[in-house]
């Protein structure tokens, strides 16, 4: 059963004025499809990681890439985390 959609990276991007060609947003943070264009970000509720080429993001060592891109910590706690006052 698929959960509730609370939001999207695109939206947030918007919203934030975060200027990314490719947006993915998860509530908790830990779990996202792979990034596809760049730059781009992963979104949470209250931030985001921005992954300025593909390099940053396959390298980036808080994140376990294979069909889907896992986070264990929630992206919250990857340095560099920008996080946004609402």
């Amino acid at each position: 059963m698929a959960g509730v959609r609370t939001n999207s990276g695109k939206n947030l991007s918007r919203e934030w004025n975060i200027p990314v060609r490719h947006a993915l947003y998860h509530k908790d943070g830990t779990w996202y499809e792979p990034l596809e264009r760049f730059p781009g970000a992963l979104f949470d509720t209250e931030g985001f990681v921005l992954y300025p080429t593909r390099e940053s993001f396959e390298r980036c060592p808080h994140l376990s890439i294979g069909e889907k891109v896992n986070v264990p910590g929630g992206i919250a706690s990857i340095p560099g985390y920008i996080k946004v006052k609402k």
